[in-house]
């Protein structure tokens, strides 16, 4: 039997989770839940919209009816959905802080549960990357898919540590101000530093990888399209360019693109998937090939993070290995083939 999934949260990340799961044949979209009646949501539940026909739910029983005056059809809420034993488990992708008051709700009415990386990583006893610690989820009541930067350095250093040996990674960061919808926090005309070294992203690697010696540094920058991270890497062994490039087109989920052929910028690499996909998505950790260079065991490299739907496919595989009903290698190359990753 299909597991029945509920969204708790559509917004960026929710709108696109959620999406993703009505395109599984192994699991079942039941619900998706808010607190109030925003344009996103209109959207995704217009009669052309990827969500239309979906159950929606309050997140909490006091906002029924504020959806409903929003011109909403409500199902009911959240919590009294959960009583019903119909749902399995919630992928909550609420903002941090209301994910660690859901929590208590999932434990009291007994449904597994997904957070997303802007949660502590306290929250859950595992801390998800599909291809770096995917069996570690498996039975687990409650799991945290790690963030879109975490996610992209644990695919990449992931796939080399299996093949070469990582030594010592040190990442730095160049992040986006907001996601495009988010004007609230620009125009900024301003570089902004993490002052604190490492910055939380090396951490979190660690969380997926804890033997990794990694250090990362960040700032931000007034771009809302994606995040660009500027990798070198000590490897256990002396290895070629072409090795690099080798392990990196085999890796799922990372995509080499060339300058040479007029992709030599982060809006000219999403202006591809403006063209292809819906949303102009791209989970794919996009590494520009020719910035990978070795000298000796030295490795660096270049790759875009496209934030808003890197962690999709994570979320989905996530599901499946909570409740054992596939083996990585199927779940991960199930997904891509549903959503169309390349």
């Amino acid at each position: 039997m299909n597991p029945k999934i509920v969204v708790n949260g559509v917004g960026t990340v929710g709108k696109r989770v959620a999406h993703a799961v009505r395109k599984q044949d192994d699991m079942d979209l039941v619900g998706i839940a808010d607190v109030s009646p925003s344009s996103t949501l209109k959207t995704v539940l217009e009669e052309d919209g990827p969500l239309h026909g979906t159950p929606l739910y309050a997140s909490v029983p006091d906002k029924v009816e504020e959806l409903e005056e929003g011109g909403f059809y409500v199902e009911g809420d959240l919590p009294g959905l959960l009583d019903t034993g119909q749902v399995d488990l919630v992928v909550d992708c609420t903002p941090s802080g209301v994910d660690e008051k859901n929590k208590e709700m999932y434990k009291e009415k007994q449904v597994k549960a997904i957070f997303q990386g802007g949660a502590d990583a306290s929250i859950a006893p595992v801390s998800f990357n599909a291809l770096a610690n995917y069996d570690e989820a498996k039975e687990e009541d409650f799991v945290r898919v790690v963030s879109c930067n975490t996610t992209s350095l644990s695919r990449t250093l992931w796939s080399l540590n299996t093949n070469f040996g990582v030594e010592k990674a040190v990442g730095s960061l160049v992040r986006r101000g907001g996601d495009p919808m988010q004007d609230s926090r620009g125009p900024i005309n301003s570089i902004v530093p993490v002052t604190e070294i490492p910055s939380h992203h090396g951490p979190d690697v660690q969380e997926v990888m804890p033997e990794l010696d990694i250090t990362t540094l960040a700032v931000k920058v007034p771009t809302t399209i994606s995040h660009l991270h500027m990798v070198n890497v000590d490897l256990g062994k002396e290895v070629s360019r072409e090795d690099v490039l080798k392990i990196f087109r085999e890796t799922p989920r990372v995509k080499l693109f060339s300058a040479q052929e007029g992709y030599d910028s982060t809006a000219k690499i999403i202006e591809k998937f403006r063209d292809k996909r819906l949303r102009y998505d791209m989970p794919e950790v996009a590494v520009w090939e020719e910035t990978v260079e070795t000298e000796g065991k030295r490795l660096y490299w270049i790759h875009q993070v496209h934030q808003e739907s890197i962690i999709v496919p994570e979320n989905i595989d996530a599901i499946r290995s909570m409740f054992g009903t596939a083996e990585r290698e199927e779940s991960v190359h199930k997904t891509n083939e549903n959503l169309g990753i390349e």
